[in-house]
């Protein structure tokens, strides 16, 4: 295949593109910045916006099918900034498999979008959108991963796959802010429950990508779905965070704070960032108190009936492979 992958200089979007070239497809990367470790692999890389709609439709000529990685995450930022990334963004990469005549398009989706701040415990792809979202990231994410179902069509098939906390080797988001908070002193448990987590190793984050891209196609069973994707092992959370924390001989975390009083800190915290425009994320948001106190976990049953999606490396290879990485590339 020829391949589009946006966002292929990220974190997922990089191992991506590595299993593609891998197994010997034709791979382009379009993403902001040039990646020597794209070049390594022998990916083609156009730079570009996806606010710029023109530049991505024509990224994506000549192509087969697109993998949408690219986005904007966070937890705080503007809702112009979220809004532009994650909705009109996608709006343009939907346009470009159609003005291409590209009949598929995986789409990187994310489980906040059904997070309404209450515990999920098992929860199917049956899970609603809920009325409210306390973070722009999670609004702007349901918004675009509802535009592209929408999309679905005789001449279009889509999917969204919502992996749930990636980590791994490489990992320029969720292993960093862990690792600098930890020794910083700065990490609390909030509340003292062992709410139970999914998190999702990056490579099979990566394979559930390309299994569900070879089972796409208009009117298969993948079409017009979305899927939970996890390492189908949930653990209590702060159990995962020192983990990770240990893996960086980071000592691990034992102090709490109640979680009503992290989210009553989160929500000072937005208002006073908000109204005097400090720069940089507030030490705790209400969407942050809320995570880090509730349970989310997911059934992955969907994902392996419809493609075979089964988690290859388990937690603790991931970790063992984390920490050899870290002692090769300390954060």
């Amino acid at each position: 295949m020829k391949v589009l992958v946006t966002g292929g200089g990220g974190f997922l979007g990089g191992v991506i593109v590595r299993m593609l070239r891998e197994r010997g497809d034709e791979v382009r990367s379009f993403s902001r910045g040039e990646y020597p470790t794209l070049a390594a692999v022998g990916a083609e890389q156009v730079r570009g916006s996806l606010e710029d709609r023109d530049a991505v439709v024509a990224a994506a000529t000549g192509c087969d099918i697109v993998f949408h990685v690219a986005a904007k995450a966070g937890i705080w930022g503007s809702y112009h900034d979220f809004f532009q990334a994650n909705v009109v963004g996608t709006g343009h990469v939907i346009a470009a498999c159609q003005q291409n005549g590209i009949n598929r398009l995986v789409y990187t989706g994310s489980p906040s979008v059904v997070f309404d701040g209450s515990d999920v415990e098992g929860g199917n792809e049956s899970l609603p959108y809920p009325d409210f979202y306390e973070a722009y990231y999670p609004a702007t994410k349901a918004l675009a991963e509802q535009m592209v179902l929408a999309a679905n069509s005789p001449e279009l098939a889509v999917t969204s796959l919502r992996p749930h906390l990636i980590w791994g080797p490489g990992d320029n988001h969720l292993v960093p802010r862990i690792i600098a908070k930890g020794r910083a002193g700065k990490l609390r448990r909030i509340g003292t429950r062992a709410n139970l987590v999914d998190t999702v190793y990056v490579d099979n984050a990566a394979r559930a990508h390309l299994q569900a891209a070879d089972m796409l196609a208009p009117g298969s069973c993948v079409a017009g779905n979305c899927y939970f994707i996890s390492n189908n092992e949930p653990l209590p959370l702060w159990e995962m965070v020192n983990r990770i924390l240990a893996a960086a001989a980071i000592p691990p975390v034992t102090r709490s704070i109640p979680p009503k009083l992290a989210f009553a800190v989160g929500c000072i915290c937005e208002a006073v960032w908000g109204t005097l425009r400090l720069k940089g994320e507030p030490p705790m948001t209400r969407f942050v108190a809320h995570e880090l106190a509730s349970a989310h976990w997911f059934d992955i049953s969907a994902a392996r009936r419809d493609f075979g999606y089964h988690p290859d490396i388990s937690i603790d290879e991931g970790l063992l492979r984390l920490q050899q990485w870290l002692l090769q590339h300390p954060l």
